[in-house]
């Protein structure tokens, strides 16, 4: 199995209904973003949200940046829809894999990007694959231009992974009570470890990414904020 799973619509509704929603200090982590793109010194006219799921990461640049552009490009239809519905129609949604290196040069008309932002997606990648995104992303984007990626990565130790999972089932039941729901935590637990799109996660350590991005000659590279296995973490192109 591997990220084409993300293209069932049944999948993509039942991530964005019962699971978003409920990941660990996701408002924080969009917050970070927005600050650091406007730590950047420059107006975000123009941007890419990569895997952009239903948009929420680019609708959190607009909330700084309204009257931005965003391309907001996914391989699921369900998601794009989603997005469509969330956003205006001053915006372009693309359906395309960015898996496929070829992908580049069908977006390549809209670029360059004086951001380019994704969100829980260029995990489900191979590392080799992951390393050439970041550089395709680098391609892309203008001149002081930032790619800001909220990720999952790999925990050190499986004592680490284990904490991860115990404290987002802990979110999910949170979340679940809070909606009104009766399910148990065990139901919940038991379906989050066994997901059927699991098998399509390809987690990679946060410092060997940190580490390609500056191969790639991204500077003022760091994780800016983890909360044990989720992420922000970047770089600006100078």
């Amino acid at each position: 199995m591997n990220a084409t799973v993300w293209q069932s619509d049944a999948l993509a509704k039942k991530w964005l209904a019962g699971v978003r929603s409920a990941i660990p200090l996701q408002a924080e982590r969009l917050s970070v973003t927005v600050r650091l793109l406007a730590m950047n010194g420059r107006p975000v006219q123009r941007f890419l949200d990569l895997g952009c799921g239903d948009g929420i990461v680019g609708a959190a640049v607009l909330t700084r940046w309204p009257d931005a552009q965003g391309v907001f490009l996914d391989f699921s239809p369900a998601m794009l829809d989603a997005a469509r519905a969330k956003l205006d129609a001053q915006h372009l949604f693309v359906q395309d894999d960015y898996g496929d290196p070829a992908w580049v040069e069908r977006i390549t008309s809209h670029a360059p990007f004086d951001a380019i932002v994704s969100g829980f997606s260029i995990h489900h990648q191979e590392d080799e694959r992951k390393r050439a995104i970041y550089a395709e992303i680098f391609s892309l984007l203008t001149p002081g231009g930032i790619f800001i990626n909220i990720e999952h990565v790999a925990s050190a130790t499986p004592w680490g992974s284990t904490l991860f999972g115990e404290d987002f089932v802990d979110a999910l039941f949170a979340y679940h009570r809070a909606s009104g729901s009766q399910r148990t935590r065990q139901e919940l637990a038991d379906e989050f470890y066994n997901r059927p799109d699991m098998a399509a996660n390809r987690l990679a350590p946060v410092e060997l990414q940190l580490g390609w991005l500056r191969e790639i000659g991204f500077t003022d590279v760091d994780c800016y904020s983890k909360h044990f296995e989720l992420c922000v973490f970047g770089g600006r192109k100078k």
